[in-house]
């Protein structure tokens, strides 16, 4: 993951890298061009006052050579040892030298050579307070870089506040759209700025996703009165029919039936108006008596097929949600489970805080069992069953819902397992 500064304290750390980097160039670069223009104007002196003592020598060997204020000494080759230790090995130009005075501190000098067959000339300059002028401009410069720098922050400071202070309250105002079903339109406080065509396109969006909830709401309501109705009437009709005694079997078969769907349809509106609404609904379910029926539902409808269906109870449970919930949860992992298993057998474990579906279908792929509470996948060995891939997906969103946990795995000995977590 790229790390990302704040607007504010990339306009910070840039004034601040400005600052810095215009100080320090102008430093350095007073520092290049004094010692450029001190080492020219030294060397050209130095040269030029040992070229003319030679020459003044050169003309009348008894005349002391006159000069303005620098140490110079003359030798000729008869004379050459005389010429310190230290300088005999010097070329013709300049030199920096340092040496110990009577008082043992070091003394920097500029020496200026001039060696000729017949004649030697050396003329020494002492730069030690030039060098101490040097380290003291270092010191006045390096204060200088120390205080822009600072003063650098300060103006970056006080101009990211004054910049970034229209965007502080644009957030600020979005914040408290949050909680208002009717917000309030933004652009009015901003000018015409980048800040304002923001909070334009902000009041854009908003009055968008206004309209969109509304016809959610609508649209809920309306399911939820319109659906319930007819589903209810179907039901009483079923109950009612059931009560005569002169029904066949197989026409109290298909009753049930019309009364299981009807109940299926409408537990199922109840747990999708809850998920379009984002809220949980509140009661105690039994899961005993739950799974119970819900077993008793599936094997009406896998007759024909060598499958057994079981409920193990090693510790019963009440779970603090709406039976409409559960049913939909639940029954659509045992109706999957029923749904792949040919033939053997279904068994429904329910501990205290989980329910374990266990089948002896085909089994399911590693890939498989990660993959298929996405929307609209379905595992490979789907083959050619019906169905669209939501159930699954359904039942992930109520576990969102709910802070349950649900996974499915391939079972030991062949078949799946599915294990929903109530936490």
């Amino acid at each position: 993951m790229q790390y990302r500064h704040r607007l504010r304290s990339r306009i910070i750390l840039s004034f601040l890298l400005l600052g810095f980097g215009l100080t320090a160039t102008f430093a350095l670069a007073t520092l290049s061009l004094r010692n450029r223009f001190e080492n020219q104007l030294i060397e050209e002196t130095l040269q030029r006052e040992v070229d003319n003592m030679v020459e003044q020598v050169r003309r009348d060997p008894e005349q002391p050579p006159a000069f303005s204020f620098y140490e110079a000494w003359t030798w000729s080759a008869r004379t050459a040892f005389r010429v310190p230790l230290a300088w005999q090995s010097l070329e013709t130009g300049v030199h920096d030298v340092t040496e110990v005075d009577n008082a043992g501190r070091d003394r920097h000098y500029k020496l200026a050579v001039r060696r000729d067959d017949d004649l030697m000339g050396y003329i020494r300059y002492d730069v030690s307070r030039a060098a101490l002028g040097q380290q003291q401009l270092i010191i006045l410069l390096s204060v200088t870089v120390v205080v822009f720098t600072g003063l650098a922050f300060l103006v970056g400071l006080w101009s990211s506040r004054r910049v970034m202070r229209p965007v502080s309250d644009l957030a600020r105002r979005v914040r408290a759209l949050q909680d208002s079903d009717h917000p309030e339109r933004l652009a009015k406080y901003f000018p015409d700025d980048e800040v304002g065509e923001l909070a334009a396109a902000l009041d854009d969006y908003a009055a968008q996703l206004t309209e969109r909830v509304k016809r959610d709401r609508e649209f809920n309501a309306d399911v939820s009165h319109e659906l319930r109705t007819p589903l209810a009437v179907i039901r009483g009709a079923s109950e009612l029919l059931l009560t005569q005694n002169d029904l066949s079997d197989r026409m109290r078969q298909r009753l049930l039936r019309i009364e299981r769907a009807a109940q299926q349809s409408s537990d199922l509106t109840t747990a999708l108006l809850m998920l379009s609404r984002h809220e949980r609904g509140s009661g105690q379910t039994d899961l005993v008596r739950l799974i119970e029926h819900l077993l008793e539902a599936n094997r009406a409808q896998t007759t024909g097929k060598p499958v057994e269906l079981s409920l193990h109870v090693e510790s019963p449970a009440v779970v603090d949600a709406p039976e409409a919930v559960l049913s939909v949860a639940i029954g659509n992992l045992i109706g999957n489970a029923c749904k792949y298993t040919a033939e053997g057998t279904v068994r429904v474990r329910l501990l205290a805080d989980r329910v374990i579906i266990e089948d002896s279908g085909p089994g399911i792929s590693a890939e498989d069992a990660a993959r298929l509470f996405e929307r609209g996948y379905r595992g490979s060995s789907a083959g050619g069953s019906k169905g669209a891939g939501i159930g699954l997906a359904i039942v992930l969103r109520l576990c969102e819902l709910y802070d349950w946990q649900v996974g499915m795995a391939p079972g030991e000995n062949g078949g799946a397992v599915a294990t929903l977590i109530f936490d």
